[in-house]
């Protein structure tokens, strides 16, 4: 059928376009010289620089992951286990993380913890936290933990609890109980949760770059500097190369962790979770869970606050200087355009991405759920691939294959949109998909028997089915682009400036109050788009 050819080919010929033949052109450039070469990576090895680059890499990735399970393993517990007054609350709090970009947390750290922070004059001293590997750690947790909160808490309640009464019954009682029958239950949850944090803490660019400064440098960090600092192509394509085949060996990992999630979260027993009224919150349990609900509020809305609070203040005292200098343009200059160009550019990018990355994950999911054909691993396989790329070795690879004719698209907005769209599908596809593997298969060959074809079964029936998912992965796919910053700060010109590279540009300039202007603009407009895209979904359907 054509329209199934047609499905077929948009993704492949775009991934093709825009993710391999960049990927291609960085293994060129590492590996290639007159010949097959690894003369480039074997002196990245060898150099004790970029030695302890990698290691260190690894080393925060591994210390954020476990920061990150210990914070967010006892909200496992309290959300899986307990019905609490102000739960929704600290539920939908456990979402900021998810939309904030990552440039404004690095600024709320350092209002936080620099030398004139917030905590660092309540407490009268410098922690030494900013500009360290502990910053970074801090910060990759505060990312991170609501996914373990999330992933683990939803297994912990489909945990059948006869066994664990099975196991009292035997004798098992506290931590003997959780640990031989509780924790090997949870393990799907936790291994799952940990790779996928690690994967993202492996992969940081915005964090360890304004955090952690040139002396704590993560390969990101060292791709982004060898390549738009030294020049230095052939360095930084063979540290692109040795990073993209260790994050291909955890992205493996992490989706096999998933599929072991993925059945263990099939099971269909819910326990009843514990009501505590506010009388029962009045005891050690209670207490404990309060205390751990403050934390949570804290550690998450602090930066958030801390921005706010920054962007509004001059000397202790209110102010709107903050926002006259983000709008002008005197100040413009330092980022290149002016704050308007800055926002239109970013919705511009955001919206364009949503679109195209909706689309392509559509087209993709149909594929992988609705289709029977030969092959169907390898298609995963390739159309999965950009998950394990990072949007430094995207921005290299485009730097390579699009500065020459026939494909001279370096430096226009539509390849900041495509390396958008490149860097966000993946997170919409998943959505999508776990929209479509919900829905019975019996309803569209219900609607095909009553005259309706393939494709106007999964228009009528599953599409509208699925379109909670699609709204979801819209919102993150806007989340994403919006927040996106080493990809884009590769390829841009002065005119397309986004919000995320202007604050970034304060930053660099320490100004600090236009930056923290410029991240308030940044939360109202993705906190409208947010709104526009949800309120759009409800009217189509």
């Amino acid at each position: 059928m054509r329209w199934r050819s047609a499905i077929l080919v948009f993704p492949l010929a775009f991934l093709v376009l825009f993710f391999y033949f960049p990927l291609t052109s960085i293994l060129k450039e590492g590996l290639w010289e007159n010949g097959f070469t690894l003369r480039y990576i074997l002196q990245v090895l060898s150099n004790s620089y970029h030695r302890r680059v990698i290691f260190f890499t690894f080393w925060q990735a591994l210390a954020s992951t476990l920061l990150t399970l210990f914070l967010g393993f006892p909200g496992a517990y309290i959300f899986a286990k307990y019905e609490f007054p102000g739960k929704g609350i600290l539920k939908a709090i456990l979402t900021v993380p998810f939309v904030m970009p990552s440039i404004m947390v690095a600024l709320g750290f350092i209002l936080l913890f620099g030398r004139v922070g917030i905590i660092t004059q309540i407490l009268g001293r410098d922690l030494g936290i900013l500009y360290s590997w502990k910053a970074i750690i801090l910060a990759h947790a505060f990312y991170n933990f609501p996914v373990v909160v999330r992933m683990v808490s939803s297994l912990w309640q489909r945990i059948n609890p006869h066994y664990e009464e099975a196991a009292i019954s035997l004798g098992a009682r506290g931590f003997t109980l959780f640990r031989k029958v509780t924790l090997p239950m949870l393990m799907p949850a936790i291994f799952a949760s940990s790779m996928l944090t690690f994967v993202f803490c492996f992969l940081s660019f915005s964090i360890p770059l304004i955090l952690g400064g040139y002396q704590y440098a993560t390969i990101e960090v060292d791709i982004f500097t060898s390549i738009m600092t030294l020049l230095d192509f052939k360095t930084g394509a063979a540290l692109a190369i040795i990073q993209i085949f260790l994050s291909l060996i955890f992205m493996y990992l992490y989706l096999k962790s998933l599929d072991l999630y993925a059945k263990a979260e099939k099971q269909k027993v819910f326990r009843e979770p514990i009501h505590l009224t506010f009388k029962k919150l009045i005891s050690v349990r209670g207490l404990l869970i309060i205390f751990y609900s403050l934390v949570v509020f804290l550690f998450i809305l602090s930066p958030l606050l801390a921005v706010i609070y920054h962007s509004f203040t001059y000397g202790g005292s209110f102010t709107l200087e903050w926002y006259r200098r983000v709008f002008s343009p005197e100040y413009n200059p330092i980022f290149g355009a002016n704050s308007i160009t800055a926002i239109r550019n970013s919705l511009l990018f955001g919206f364009s991405a949503v679109i195209l990355s909706t689309f392509l994950a559509l087209s993709i999911a149909y594929i992988m759920y609705r289709w029977r054909f030969k092959g169907k691993n390898f298609f995963d396989a390739i159309v999965m691939l950009p998950l394990a790329s990072s949007a430094i070795t995207l921005g290299l690879g485009y730097i390579r294959a699009f500065h020459k004719p026939p494909l001279e698209f370096l430096g226009t907005w539509y390849l900041i949109v495509f390396a958008h769209t490149i860097i966000a599908y993946p997170f919409v596809l998943r959505s999508v998909s776990t929209s479509l593997k919900k829905i019975n298969p019996n309803l569209k060959e219900a609607a095909m028997s009553l005259g309706v074809n393939e494709l106007g079964a999964f228009l009528k029936v599953e599409l509208p089915l699925a379109f909670g998912g699609i709204i979801v992965g819209a919102i993150f796919a806007f989340a994403m682009s919006i927040a996106e910053l080493g990809a884009t700060y590769m390829i841009y010109r002065p005119e397309y400036t986004t919000i995320t590279i202007a604050i970034y540009r304060f930053l660099g300039s320490r100004q600090l109050g236009p930056a923290s202007a410029m991240s308030v603009l940044l939360i109202l407009v993705s906190t409208i788009a947010f709104i526009v895209i949800e309120r759009t979904g409800e009217e189509i359907w």
